[in-house]
């Protein structure tokens, strides 16, 4: 469970990457990429969720319709697989995988008796409160 929330603690730093790499190898020379530490804490993981939020912003901010229509170019092992606009990536790369990780997160709660906070709306463990 502290995987995957550090996961999306990390997540909005994505769309710092896409706006600032032309390309992205995502096992160069066959190795995967190296993985963060894993936050000790609580405290440490909201340090690396509100870090990431910020440069993720910021890059957006900064950036232009022509950076967001700019194609990155995406591979493994130096094999290319894909190539799509940097405003796909942010979008689908960190919105929709963001959406799905929250929802995996949900369930780890439940199934571990932890009360399920608020997403989109009050959740049903909040109702009684």
């Amino acid at each position: 469970m502290i995987w995957l929330a550090a996961h999306l603690a990390r997540l909005p730093e994505w769309a710092a990457h896409a706006l600032q790499l032309d390309s992205l190898d995502l096992s160069p020379n066959g190795v995967p990429m190296p993985q963060p530490a894993i936050p000790k804490s609580s405290k440490e993981l909201f340090q690396e969720f509100d870090k990431n939020v910020k440069l993720g912003r910021s890059a957006i901010a900064a950036s232009s319709d022509a950076d967001l229509i700019n194609p990155g170019r995406y591979s493994i092992m130096g094999k290319f697989y894909s190539a799509c606009r940097v405003a796909s990536v942010c979008a689908n790369g960190f919105l929709n995988h963001n959406v799905h990780h929250r929802a995996q997160l949900g369930v780890y709660l439940r199934l571990n008796n932890i009360p399920v906070p608020a997403l989109y709306g009050s959740s049903a463990d909040e109702q009684g409160m």
